[in-house]
């Protein structure tokens, strides 16, 4: 038995140990006897009394009438339903809770022999109290499981108070980022970002740096998507659900951040709901600086001669992102709605180097010193329109939905490396500008149709027109008119148009404890690459197929077992298609490979979770195989040069497990502990050489939340990531600590939060590259710690309402659970 076939078995036993023991336990519990009747159930659908929309995640929880015991909890589905089963024959009362809205009670259920109970429509208040009043508040989990995704909430999570999406997903048990703020969902960088559903401008790491974490009210992680969404990314879907006003009137916040080594911003959002109308805007600024310490070993083999290059000095990395954006929503009638929204914004992010070489070769004993600088800025505006209409039909849950954006994007890129000799003279230098205007439409629409309360049919229509232009200038210094001079062999010009028509249907329902869902997308894709300085060409023509299957089962007493297949993609783009040869830098250059293949995926999941009264645990065990496997690729190209490009090299497995377990050690102390843990195996041919790689990956998070007053928090979170394989090196393993207090002022109006990251400066990351003709060994150590304060305001239309109104939970006192 290999390595691999070892990890599948012991991982797979350990899962099945976890589920079956946790059953069991579950099981020897309950009282065995007549009282228990299968076909008992409790149901309903939890509503916003004002907007008249389903509250998806409310909190429901069956408590004994006689005394006051808890039976069993769970919380909404999208649709704000719920359901019981497995209900023994008695007396039970439900207490309903959403955070923002005044508790309910729904008493004297009675369950008798065979009851099927629907408790109907219940309606919930926003809850707002003037000054004088005591408001009691509850938190959630920083991590909550669906069928389907996994919810991040943000707001529990102060440590990243100040910090962008990115910072927010370093705590989260698939992810890792690089030193370069690069995200990676499950070691893969290919995935798709949503903005409230919607297609993000901006790709994959780039948007998700562009969001300010206290904009956020939670993001979702969905691995394993339905024929429903767009199937581009294997890794999955990285969904971000922005903050918005739920109360009439105005209401809103502002928040401002500063920190050491100039690092500042803010952010203000204001909404005003109306009488049949809503209307929000927003605008963020930050600036970001990041500085750290740099070493790095290179050699590369020419001709049976070694050339080496080493180097070491400070690296900075920038950020200056901002943005504005506007809502506004109003229904035509009471079935009929229509959003139109609008955002533009800007972003300015850098690269800058100054760094002293060494460089000599295998045939020669003379080492030449000298120093290098690099500056790299990547920046442009962008803005997006889109108008969207929905209508609902006469059935509850019958609509249909359409909307419809148009995106544009202009990116340039400035590079200006110069190499100086002892007396910061210029000896010689480059320099390239890069710029690639885009513009994108989309129309989508979708149409629900259920059957009944507990199966329905979905189906849709996307398209997407994309088009954008790519031109690089590039010069050369000429040490003898001190100037730069244009070259026109590094100098391109091309054209991209990609066009993709997707259709899909989906079917689900569900047949007492079992629910199932089962889709099938096909999609369309016309591309066409044009090079303008040779007249070549490169066309996609084709069509491609992606099923999905989702199957959950609820096995009662807060047991559920969930299981789903999903096949995906990653279509090259951009430069990874460009043939020809573009310099970064004297010691890096990259070509594209227009002969790339896409990239397909095969995810399989299973899933099980367990409620303990307040606490959560939960499993989830995944298979995936990437086929055509696309890796960067480097070689050797000149002295002291190292070619970049990317190639389908073979295939890629990964196995594992992701654990988390929420729970209180004490009645102010909550923790939540997660990991993630796999194997993964590489395996193919790179340069007529057949490889076969394989690792034992982990990651684990550790985050303490600690209530010490009413208005004070304290929060203390770790995580490591492990060493892991590529086709050609590692990368190291590394641990970082953070730190966060919390104090809420002024009835809660305003928050302040100090927050400290890297506590222990251990955030050091290390790569190495490898192959018969180069090596390169890179070390970067962060500036730490990274301190930030940040100031939060709410700003909200507080209405008087007497405590006596609300409903009270089985103590007698109010509660929000």
């Amino acid at each position: 038995m290999n390595t691999f076939s070892a990890t599948f078995y012991k991982i797979s036993i350990l899962l099945l140990l976890i589920f079956f023991t946790i059953n069991l336990s579950a099981q020897n519990k309950r009282n065995p006897g007549q009282n228990m009747r299968m076909g008992n159930s409790i149901e309903g659908t939890v509503i916003d009394a004002n907007a008249k929309v389903p509250l998806e995640y409310s909190n429901i929880v069956l408590f004994n009438q006689e005394d006051s015991s808890q039976v069993d909890g769970t919380v909404t589905d999208e649709s704000g339903k719920f359901k019981f089963t497995r209900v023994r024959k008695g007396s039970y009362y439900l207490q309903i809770s959403f955070i923002g809205y005044t508790s309910k009670i729904v008493d004297d259920i009675e369950i008798v022999r065979k009851t099927k109970l629907d408790v109907g429509e219940i309606l919930l208040e926003a809850e707002s109290f003037s000054t004088n009043d005591v408001i009691v508040t509850g938190e959630r989990a920083p991590i909550t499981y669906k069928l389907d995704k996994k919810i991040i909430n943000v707001d529990e999570m102060i440590t990243t108070a100040s910090g962008s999406a990115v910072d927010i997903l370093e705590n989260v048990p698939s992810i890792t980022v690089d030193v370069e703020g690069n995200v990676s969902l499950r070691g893969s960088s290919n995935f798709t970002v949503l903005i409230d559903g919607r297609q993000s401008i901006l790709e994959g790491s780039e948007a998700l740096e562009q969001i300010p974490a206290s904009s956020i009210d939670n993001l979702e992680i969905i691995t394993n998507p339905s024929a429903k969404y767009n199937p581009e990314g294997t890794a999955g879907i990285i969904n971000v659900i922005i903050k918005k006003n739920s109360l009439n009137g105005m209401s809103g916040v502002a928040s401002l951040n500063v920190g050491l080594n100039d690092k500042y911003g803010g952010e203000l959002l204001l909404g005003y709901r109306g009488t049949g109308y809503t209307a929000s805007f927003g605008f963020d600024y930050n600036n970001r600086n990041f500085e750290m310490e740099t070493e790095t070993e290179n050699w590369t083999s020419i001709d049976g001669i070694n050339y080496f290059n080493n180097s070491d000095g400070l690296f900075i990395r920038e950020r200056t992102p901002y943005g504005i954006k506007g809502m506004f929503a109003f229904d035509l009638s009471n079935n009929d709605l229509i959003t139109l929204n609008a955002k533009y914004g800007y972003r300015d992010g850098g690269r800058n180097s100054e760094l002293n070489h060494d460089q000599w070769n295998s045939a020669e004993t003379d080492v030449l010193s000298y120093t290098s600088t690099n500056d790299r800025s990547r920046g442009g505006d962008y803005y997006s329109l889109g108008i969207a209409f929905d209508h609902k039909f006469n059935g509850q849950g019958h609509e249909i939905k359409s909307d419809l954006s148009y995106r544009k994007r202009n990116t340039e890129k400035l590079t200006l490396f110069n190499q100086l000799d002892e007396n910061t003279e210029i000896i010689d230098g480059q320099r390239s500008s890069e710029s690639e205007p885009s513009t994108s439409i989309d129309f989508k629409i979708d149409y629900v149709l259920p059957f009944n309360e507990d199966s329905k049919f979905e189906a849709g229509y996307r398209a997407d027109f994309n088009s954008s232009e790519s031109v690089i200038d590039y010069f050369l210094y000429d040490a003898t008119n001190s100037n730069y001079e244009y070259a026109d062999l590094y100098s391109t010009e091309t054209i991209y148009d990609n066009n993709i028509h997707a259709l899909y249907s989906m079917y689900s329902n569900k047949i007492s404890d079992l629910e199932f869902q089962v889709g099938l997308r096909t999609e369309y894709t016309d591309r066409q690459i044009k090079l303008t300085n040779t007249s070549e060409s490169f066309t996609i023509d084709r069509f491609d197929y992606f099923p999905s299957a989702h199957i959950s089962y609820n096995l009662g007493s807060g047991n559920q077992f969930m299981t789903s297949y999903t096949r995906r993609i990653d279509r090259p783009r951009g430069w990874q298609l460009e043939p020809f040869i573009v310099w970064i830098d004297p010691y890096n250059v990259r070509q594209g490979n227009p002969g790339l293949e896409p990239e397909y995926i095969d995810s399989y999941e299973m899933g099980f979770q367990k409620l303990f009264k307040k606490s959560i645990f939960s499993a989830e065990l995944y298979y995936r195989v990437n086929n055509n496997k696309s890796e960067y690729i480097q070689r050797a190209y000149e002295e002291n040069v190292t070619l970049r490009t990317v190639e389908n090299v073979g295939k890629d497995f990964s196995f594992g497990t992701e654990l988390m377990f929420n729970f209180d050690p004490l009645p102010f102390w909550n923790v939540n502990l997660m990991g993630n843990l796999y194997n993964y195996k590489l395996e193919g041919d790179l340069d007529g050489r057949i490889f076969d790689k394989e690792s034992f990956n982990w990651n684990t998070r550790f985050n303490n939340k600690f209530k010490i007053t009413p208005t004070t928090q304290f929060q203390l979170n770790g995580f490591y990531n492990s060493p892991t394989v590529t086709a050609q090196g590692e990368r190291k393993g590394y641990f970082m600590a953070n730190v966060a207090l919390k104090q809420e002022l002024f009835n809660k109006k305003l928050a302040v939060t100090l927050q400290v990251r890297d506590l222990l400066g251990t955030a050091q990351r290390e790569y190495i590259s490898e192959s018969f003709d180069f090596y390169r060994h890179s070390q970067y150590t962060p500036e730490s710690p990274m301190v930030m304060l940040n100031l939060r305001f709410n700003i909200n239309n507080y209405k008087i309402k007497d405590r006596s109104e609300g409903e009270r939970g089985s103590n007698g006192d109010e509660d929000e659970f």
